[in-house]
């Protein structure tokens, strides 16, 4: 059986008591995924995958046979493959348009530019798409400036630094103090922050940081 004999209509063939997806399906099956969900030529390829992957369980389960099951969901990874395809000669995917939308909601959240690149790259989005991306995220600003502004924004969210009810500061001359400076440094430190960046943020006045704040609001 060679790929061009998978079903392209709606006919199932005779040899599986549960129907397996037909391009029609899958075709849908994207459409429907892509009006709810923005997404990566990578992303779109998983979500179809893993229908076929769920109807040769729902097969083997209904007693097919489980050898020309297999055969079959490999022999619709090429039609997965096509669909997806055509999703992408449509501009319904395109990975650098998800990859600076992606990019500009991880920044405003607080996501270091080591996460969002580790994050874009589980989504299947190319190194030079993610730089790219990067770099256009927030305009006006400098990448070391988006940099600075998203680990101010995790500080808010964590009530660090400028945004403490007490500032912690390394200089304090109480252990309590530097426990409480050497916490929140590990806190953006386990985010991806550099350490320069994170102590600037960290030592930041409030009035400095809420200008830095307004200027990443004007972009949105």
């Amino acid at each position: 059986m060679s790929i061009l004999s998978v079903p392209m209509d709606n006919t199932p063939p005779p040899s599986f008591t549960c129907p397996p997806p037909q391009r029609s399906a899958l075709r849908e099956a994207a459409l429907a995924h892509l009006a709810r969900f923005g997404t990566t030529r990578q992303g779109l390829e998983q979500v179809l995958l893993r229908r076929v992957a769920r109807w040769a369980q729902k097969a083997q389960r209904a007693g097919d046979c489980t050898e020309l099951v297999a055969e079959h969901a490999a022999k619709l990874h090429p039609v997965v493959a096509a669909v997806v395809d055509d999703m992408v000669r449509l501009g319904a995917v395109d990975d650098a348009v998800f990859a600076r939308s992606r990019v500009r909601r991880l920044v405003r959240s607080g996501r270091s530019t080591r996460a969002v690149q580790a994050h874009l790259a589980a989504k299947g989005v190319a190194p030079e798409v993610r730089d790219e991306a990067l770099e256009e995220a927030v305009s006006t600003l400098s990448a070391g400036e988006q940099e600075l502004c998203a680990a101010l924004v995790l500080a808010r969210k964590r009530r660090l630094g400028p945004f403490a009810l007490a500032p912690a500061t390394p200089d304090e001359g109480e252990a309590s103090g530097m426990a409480r400076w050497n916490k929140a440094l590990g806190v953006l430190a386990r985010a991806g922050f550099a350490r320069d960046v994170a102590q600037r943020a960290l030592e930041m006045q409030p009035e400095e940081a809420e200008d830095w704040m307004d200027r990443l609001r004007a972009e949105s």
